[in-house]
């Protein structure tokens, strides 16, 4: 078995990565600190999988703890680096935090991996680097626009640092892959998204709602122009967006000293409003639904054109957007029967 460090793997995307890696045949080195996760989520894995995840609690952005996890496993062939913070709003109202942490952080991990000759990367990347986009579906030859926010910025940067890294001749082989809107969870219902605090993202918020546990969910914005007024995005269900890791992992195997970017979502662009339409018709709920103004740093509308993803990787998403929602309510469910 190939072992592979993923940093973030008890989040909501790294956690479902470690899953498809292990059924993959692939083992799974999970780095994570519980800043926005939680350690019920490694009991969710272990359900699934069957056997206990090999874990390392600790910060990526401190090098000292990451040499020690790294000088453990010399047989580790690659990594995924999950490990970052990712709310558009927090990320206006405190840039410096989102600075420190997603830039310093995979720094650090670059450095470990030329340390220790690993090879292969596969970086989490995300759609907010296009900005608003000129042309749709977006392609990954789009220009990259000023970001929106700094989080969007922090995923520019670290892009440009993975590609400096392998110009600089340094045998570095890597995938970066931008992510449109991933949500859902495991059909098991075992592990899922697990915002800690207020949700940042509409489909928690959704389900969160639908539990009782918000007193009704917002639509932020809905003057704009599209047909329903409400912002478009391209949903992914999150399974597909980790079967898409392993797809990467594997091109890295084989393009030794190359660098690609990729998009991950579905083609197809949805809207706020039929996002929650969605989810009332497939649960047979019915939401609490009011309007509100426009959210900082949100953008219109973005959705991708997943054609190189298709016939490079190999990859396209199997999953609808009625599979996500009644995942992600299932989840919710079974959080709910948990407290």
């Amino acid at each position: 078995m190939k072992s592979i460090l993923v940093t973030g793997g008890a989040g909501f995307i790294g956690s479902h990565t470690v899953v498809e890696l292990h059924h993959a045949g692939y083992l799974p080195i999970i780095i994570d600190d519980f800043s926005n996760s939680h350690p019920k989520v490694l009991e969710g894995i272990e359900e699934i999988i069957g056997q206990a995840p090999i874990f390392y609690e600790g910060d990526c952005k401190n090098p000292i703890f990451l040499r020690s996890v790294l000088d453990q496993h010399p047989e580790l062939e690659g990594c995924i680096h999950f490990a970052a913070f990712k709310a558009v709003g927090e990320s206006v109202e405190n840039p410096l935090k989102y600075y420190h942490n997603n830039i310093g952080s995979l720094a650090n991990i670059l450095s470990e991996m030329n340390r220790k000759e690993i090879h292969q990367l596969v970086f989490s990347s995300s759609c907010t680097v296009y900005g608003q986009p000129t042309k749709l579906p977006v392609e990954e030859g789009a220009n990259i626009h000023s970001a929106n926010s700094p989080y969007g910025y922090t995923k520019q940067v670290c892009e440009q640092m993975i590609r400096d890294l392998q110009s600089s001749g340094t045998p570095i082989s890597s995938v970066i892959l931008r992510y449109f809107n991933p949500i859902g969870a495991h059909s098991s219902g075992k592990i899922g998204e697990l915002p800690l605090g207020t949700p940042d993202n509409l489909v928690p918020f959704i389900t969160q709602s639908a539990a009782g546990i918000r007193g009704g969910l917002t639509i932020f914005g809905s003057d704009y122009s599209t047909p329903d007024g409400t912002c478009i995005r391209d949903y992914i269900h999150v399974v597909d967006l980790a079967k898409a890791h392993v797809s990467a992992l594997k091109w890295t195997s084989k393009n030794p000293s190359k660098c690609e970017a990729f998009n991950i979502g579905t083609g197809e662009g949805k809207s706020v409003r039929e996002v929650i339409d969605t989810f009332q018709k497939v649960n047979g709920i019915e939401l609490n639904v009011k309007l509100g103004e426009r959210r900082l740093g949100d953008v219109e509308q973005i959705y991708a054109s997943g054609e190189k993803a298709r016939q490079v990787l190999n990859w396209e998403p199997e999953l609808s957007l009625a599979d996500a929602l009644a995942d992600a309510w299932c989840w919710q469910q079974n959080l709910s029967l948990q407290e």
